[in-house]
């Protein structure tokens, strides 16, 4: 068993699943992947992250959607809403999540929130 710190990430963009995996290995941590919401909901029960960053717009089940289940299942798992729309933050719905980040190609303010989150005790 590791003492990594987990991070998933869900998003249906190849690209940026890869990128965000890559970074977030890069920082240390042990990362799962996942390209839509029904993915995540089944390895979210079994790997148990330690914090998940989750896209909004998805074909199928919504980050919002998601980020309801996981809040549901397990109330204090930080969750960093990332999406390309900053319009979403006006939604109430993403006001559960930890964090909203837009995205960028600069991953720096994502990997700062995701440390913050992560190392609050």
């Amino acid at each position: 068993m590791s003492d990594k710190k987990k991070i998933m990430i869900v998003d249906d963009e190849d690209a940026i699943r890869l990128l965000y995996q890559e970074e977030f290995e890069d920082e240390g941590y042990e990362v799962i992947a996942c390209k839509d919401g029904e993915e995540a909901l089944e390895k979210f029960q079994k790997e148990k992250p330690d914090l998940v960053v989750l896209d909004i717009a998805m074909p199928g089940m919504s980050g919002l959607d998601v980020l309801g289940k996981i809040k549901e299942s397990s109330p204090n798992t930080p969750v960093i809403m990332s999406t390309a729309y900053s319009h979403y933050k006006q939604d109430f719905y993403t006001w559960v999540a930890d964090a909203y980040i837009v995205k960028s190609p600069d991953l720096s303010q994502l990997k700062e929130k995701a440390d913050e989150l992560l190392n609050k005790e």
